[in-house]
C-alpha cells in the first residue's frame, strides 16, 4: 500500500506558502530545495520555498488530492491556523523527515 501526503512548505521568512501532494515526502522536499537553488521557473523555487512546516499522511491518492485542494480553496487565515494547530511554534520540519 502507498503512503500519500498533503504537505505544506515556506520560505525562511515564513511568508509564502506552497500547498502540495506527494507519495514521498523525501524526494519532494528534496526537490523543491533544489528548485530553489537551482531554478526559479517553479512557484516554489521562485519564492524560495522548501521548509516543511505541515503534512498530513493518505492511504490513498483521492484522499490526499480532495484533502490538497480543500485546503488551497481556504483563506490564508485558515491556513494559518491549520498550521499553527499542527505546529505551534511554525518549526521547519524537514530535518526530523530527511
Amino acid at each position: 500500500m502507498q503512503d500519500y501526503f498533503v504537505y505544506i512548505v515556506t520560505n525562511e521568512k515564513r511568508s509564502v506558502l506552497y500547498i502540495g501532494i506527494t507519495n514521498n515526502l523525501n524526494i519532494r522536499l528534496d526537490q523543491h530545495y533544489r528548485d530553489s537553488v537551482h531554478s526559479k521557473l517553479s512557484f516554489a523555487g521562485k519564492y524560495n520555498c522548501y521548509h516543511l512546516i505541515y503534512f498530513e499522511k493518505f492511504n490513498n491518492a483521492s484522499e490526499a488530492i480532495i484533502r490538497e485542494k480543500t485546503i488551497k480553496k481556504w483563506r490564508r487565515e485558515k491556513k494559518l491556523n491549520l498550521i499553527g494547530d499542527f505546529n505551534p511554534e511554525w518549526q521547519f520540519l524537514e530535518r526530523d523527515i530527511l
